[in-house]
Formats: structure tokens, C-alpha cells, sequence
């Protein structure tokens, strides 16, 4: 039986009684159907949109299916709702319909269960296993201290699929070399800072997919590695629960036990000062015994005040690299990547748009990618700046300022590849005078400036000159559509 077989049958077990149907029945046919999806779409497809699929009954010829938010919902909908259709009809004669609603479901993966393989491949029974806990808050946990901390990592993060640029390329290799050599010498502990979205996270799960399914090469044998991945949340969490059960020594020696400790988002720590405590004892137990430390934080090791020296010391001692704010570069690449992977044709005006709009967070930017591709995908559109700017209204309009003339003739200067002294020169050149003229008409459509004062921004011209620009650029932007393009670019990026 597959993985997804596996899991619907677990879930399909515990769903209510009010199937008209043995709930046995059911529930084989669930887990067969989920068994050929995976086998249909591969492992990747299925894990990224199909996994988190519950089956929520039988009522008279309609089958319900749930997901936990409604861009699941609408994704599966508008992909397989046929398939799931047509799977279900050749299972059981009585059902005609499929109804797929969101629905807060049942974890399906009970948490002993090992984790995943990586999307390249399939589960392997000698590798590893990591011990990996979910980064996002939950409550104090009432489980056994000593039952394992097991949730899927996002396959999504790989290596492969980690966008290298001069921002990152110092932290990707150092990622790279410990994925390769865990706990080499200068390299334990990896520290890993950058604000919010630039690739931290992704790189701690990368780490975690080499380190327990490694790419071999001819003649190369690598030991199996046992790896605990956890937020900094979820160590303090999981210690107070030893606590409370009075099994601390249980904790210690599971998570002593590893061969590479991760912790995700140290900053949580700052003022906890017996989990601080804790975690400073775990790492030199680690540390000590050979084994790698790989720590991320919002903030250099120097930087984070309200940690303890010790703590501080011990974590600066190793390697440290941060991850920078992103190029324009580098946010192109992203979304070039992200568009061709999803197969939707994206206009690359509009990826200039949005790496230009969208500069302080990665994962924002991909988010909005994926809106854009989410609404093409369910009404059939196609992807232009107008539809951009409809569908990405909140977030524009979270990214809106005051625009001052001086930004637009920088902009414009480096579109049209001319100096930013041409913009108050005296030079009539038409490679010159035409940039210098949708600045003006810019700046009289995004500032509040009067036409004389727009004048004396463009070496004292006269109110007329700009009013005869302003006239000229309308002008060409109803005759000619790729000029107006261009114009609307650049306001775009503007208001960004």
C-alpha cells in the first residue's frame, strides 16, 4: 500500500458515522483513490496540493472532500476536481458528485510516523530519520516528552530550488558545505541571519533533505544521519512539557542523541532564560560530541541583546553568514524561476513590475506571484499589468508613498540609459529630449507639484515646456501602445 493509501485509511477510520456506506468501506476506497492521484502526478504534485486532503463523508451520491483554506480548496477544485469525480464514480457506484470544501480536517500523519523523502525521491527505509517540529506556534504540548518531534518539511525547499544571487551566495555555501560535511572544523556552529523572507528557513530545509538523502557519488559512502529540526517556539515548548511531566532527563537525551540539531528563529529565546539555559547545556553536549549545530535568527549573534554572553559566545564561534536585502537581479530570477516552474505564461513587464514593487520580502513577492497564477488558473485569464494591479490591489496599496520629482528623474534616467544631469540640460538630442519629457508628464501625474515648479526641477524650463511634454507624451501613448507600456511601467515602479 502507498504513503497516500496509507494516510487516507488512517483518516478515513475516524471520519463520523453518517456515510451511508460501512466506514471500512469508505475507507478503502479513499485510500485507493489517494494511492492513484500520487501515482498520477508524482510525489511533488501530490505532496504540494493533494496530501492535505480529508475525506469528510458520504451523503445520498455526493462525496465530500476538505482542505484547510480556500486557495487549496479552489487549486484542487479547478485541477483534479474532475479526476477526484471520475476516481470516486469508478469506486462506488452510489456516488455522482464530488463537493470539495474547506474544513479545519484531521492531521492524517500520526506524529510517530516518519518523515517524507524528498520531492527528487522516493521514501527510503535505510536513511535517517529527522526529527523535525513545525515552526508555527501551538500550544504547550500534553504528549510524552519522548515521543518523537516529527512534521513533514516543506519539500518545496530544497537546494535545487534555491534561487542563488550576490545577496545569498556566501550563506548558500556555507549551507552547501555543511549538507556535505557536517560539522566540519570553522563551520559548527552555522549561523544564519537576515530579516524576514530573504531565505533562512529554505536553507535550514535544504540542509535537512541532503543531510538524510544525500547525493551520492560513484564510489562514495556516507553514513546515516539523525536530524532535529525545530523552531526555537517549539524547543521551549517541548522543554516545559518535561517539565510538567517531570521527564527532562527523557528530553535531554533525545535531543542529545542527534547527530545535527537545527533551530529555527532564535530571537524567540530573548528573555527566556531557563529554555536559554537549556539550549546553551544541549549545545556544547552537541558541540562537544562532534556533532553539527545549524541556528537561524533575525539578527547577527552580537546583535541579539537580551541573550546571555555565553549564549552569545558560543554561537558566534563558528561560521556566521547573513543573508542581505534582495537585488532587483536576484528578485527577477525568483519570479523567472517561480513562472516557469507553475507553466503560466508571465509577461516579463509584469516580473519587472513586481521585483521593482516587492523589495524587502521573498516570500511576499512569491506570494504575490502566486496569486497572479492562482487567478489566471481559475478564470482563464491572462496575466497583464492590468490584471496585476486588480488582483495585488492590498498589497500595492501597503507599498504606496510620496513620490518626489527627484525619484522620477532617476527612474526615468535609468530606463532610458541616459545620465540624471541630461534631465536639466540643455541637449535637444530626441534620445535626450523624449526621457526628459515623460519625466515631466510624470511628474505632473504623481506629485502635487505646480507646472512652474516642475519647470525649475528641469534646469528653470518654462511652465510651457512642460505643459507642451505633458501634452506630446499623451499623445504618443494613444498612438503608439509599446511607448504607453513603457510610461506605465514606469509609474508603476514609482508608486512602489
Amino acid at each position: 500500500m502507498s504513503r497516500a493509501e496509507e494516510d487516507a485509511l488512517a483518516h478515513a477510520r475516524g471520519t463520523n458515522a453518517q456515510n451511508h456506506e460501512p466506514e471500512s468501506q469508505l475507507a478503502v476506497q479513499w485510500a485507493r483513490i489517494r494511492g492513484h492521484l500520487q501515482s498520477e502526478v508524482g510525489d511533488v504534485e501530490y505532496r504540494t496540493w493533494l496530501r492535505q486532503m480529508t475525506l469528510g463523508g458520504l451523503e445520498g451520491d455526493e462525496i465530500t472532500v476538505r482542505l484547510p483554506t480556500r486557495f487549496l480548496r479552489d487549486w484542487v477544485r479547478s485541477h483534479y476536481g474532475d479526476r477526484l469525480t471520475a476516481l470516486w464514480i469508478a469506486e462506488n457506484r452510489a456516488v455522482r458528485r464530488v463537493e470539495i470544501r474547506v474544513g479545519a480536517g484531521v492531521q492524517m500523519t500520526p506524529i510517530s510516523e516518519p518523515l517524507s523523502a524528498p520531492p527528487s525521491a522516493a521514501p527510503r527505509q535505510t536513511q535517517a530519520t529527522i526529527a523535525s517540529v513545525a515552526t508555527a506556534p501551538q500550544p504547550v504540548p500534553s504528549v510524552r516528552p519522548e515521543e518523537r518531534l516529527d512534521a513533514p518539511l516543506d519539500p518545496r525547499f530544497t537546494f535545487d530550488s534555491f534561487i542563488v544571487g550576490k545577496p545569498n551566495e556566501f550563506a548558500y555555501a556555507c549551507a552547501r558545505r555543511v549538507a556535505e560535511k557536517p560539522a566540519s572544523q570553522g563551520f559548527n556552529p552555522l549561523f544564519l541571519y537576515g530579516g524576514v523572507g530573504l531565505g533562512k528557513t529554505h536553507l535550514m530545509h535544504a540542509i535537512a533533505w541532503e543531510l538524510t538523502n544525500p547525493t551520492q557519488t560513484p564510489g562514495e559512502s556516507r553514513q546515516p544521519v539523525t536530524v532535529a529540526y525545530m523552531s526555537a517556539e517549539k524547543f521551549m515548548y517541548r522543554f516545559i512539557a518535561a517539565i510538567r511531566a517531570r521527564s527532562t532527563m527523557e528530553f535531554k537525551e533525545q535531543l542529545r542523541s542527534v547527530d545535527v540539531l537545527m533551530v529555527d528563529d532564535l530571537q524567540f529565546l530573548i528573555g527566556k532564560d531557563a529554555t536559554q539555559e537549556e539550549f546553551f547545556h544541549t549545545f556544547n553536549a552537541l558541540v562537544d560530541a562532534g556533532k553539527q549545530i545549524v541556528v537561524s535568527s533575525d539578527k547577527s549573534p552580537s546583535d541579539l541583546s537580551g541573550l546571555e554572553d555565553r549564549v552569545r559566545t558560543r554561537l558566534g564561534c563558528g561560521m556566521v553568514a547573513d543573508l542581505h536585502a534582495t537585488t532587483f537581479e536576484l528578485r527577477m530570477s525568483i519570479l523567472e524561476a517561480k513562472a516557469a516552474r507553475a507553466g503560466v505564461p508571465v509577461p516579463p513587464k509584469v516580473m519587472e513590475f513586481l521585483a521593482h514593487k516587492i523589495t524587502t520580502n521573498v516570500r511576499e513577492l512569491e506570494g504575490a506571484l502566486n496569486r497572479l497564477i492562482a487567478h489566471a488558473n481559475l478564470f482563464g485569464r491572462s496575466v497583464t499589468l492590468e490584471t496585476t494591479q486588480e488582483v495585488l490591489h492590498d498589497i500595492l496599496k501597503a507599498h504606496d508613498r510620496r513620490v518626489t520629482i527627484e525619484e522620477i528623474q532617476r527612474k526615468v534616467a535609468e530606463h532610458y540609459n541616459i545620465r540624471l544631469t541630461d534631465m536639466a540640460s540643455a541637449r535637444r538630442a530626441r534620445a535626450v529630449a523624449r526621457p526628459r519629457q515623460v519625466a515631466m508628464y510624470l511628474a505632473k501625474q504623481l506629485t502635487s507639484r505646480s507646472l512652474p515648479e516642475i519647470g525649475r526641477k528641469f534646469g528653470n524650463r518654462d511652465h510651457t515646456t512642460v505643459m507642451h511634454a505633458v501634452s506630446r507624451v499623451s499623445e504618443l501613448m494613444e498612438r503608439d501602445s509599446g511607448f504607453s507600456e513603457d510610461v506605465e511601467l514606469l509609474r508603476r515602479m514609482l508608486e512602489s
